[in-house]
């Protein structure tokens, strides 16, 4: 009898985020998802607008770092993709790191490219229903390329 296994095959967000972009380090995050396994199946370079900004990251309204984030996030340009794969979702926080690169575990996004816990590089869903909302925020269906 075959093993039974947990994993699905899913579709996350991750973001590129301005500080990462502005260093040239697209190519090296993206031999991370790559070299782990994740597909990305849509992406696309774009510079939030400060109301795009506020609206993505609404969720955090009521936090005191949202004001900055948001001056952040809009204040050049970013990568948006959707990455596709066994567990994408848990993974790709994992090959990511902890938000504070401090404390980021070595080899992964945040421990090698981010500077500060504000300035960490990248942006990835924490949930399946956060993923498939911050997908819709970006792309429509015809621009996401499944893998099979």
């Amino acid at each position: 009898m075959a093993p039974v296994t947990t994993q699905t095959i899913e579709q996350t967000l991750s973001i590129v985020k301005p500080d990462a972009v502005e260093q040239n380090m697209i190519g090296n995050i993206l031999e991370y998802f790559e070299r782990e396994g994740l597909n990305i199946v849509a992406a696309k370079m774009l510079r939030l607008s400060l109301d795009q900004a506020k609206a993505f990251y609404a969720v955090h309204k009521d936090r005191p770092f949202f004001q900055e984030l948001v001056d952040f996030m809009a204040s050049g340009p970013v990568l948006v993709m959707v990455l596709q794969g066994e567990n994408a979702i848990a993974r790709n926080r994992q090959i990511m790191g902890a938000t504070d690169p401090s404390k980021a575990e070595s080899g992964t996004i945040r421990a090698d490219f981010a500077t500060s816990i504000e300035r960490n590089a990248v942006h990835g869903s924490d949930s399946p229903q956060t993923a498939k909302a911050e997908i819709a925020f970006f792309f429509k269906p015809n621009e996401i390329c499944p893998r099979s």
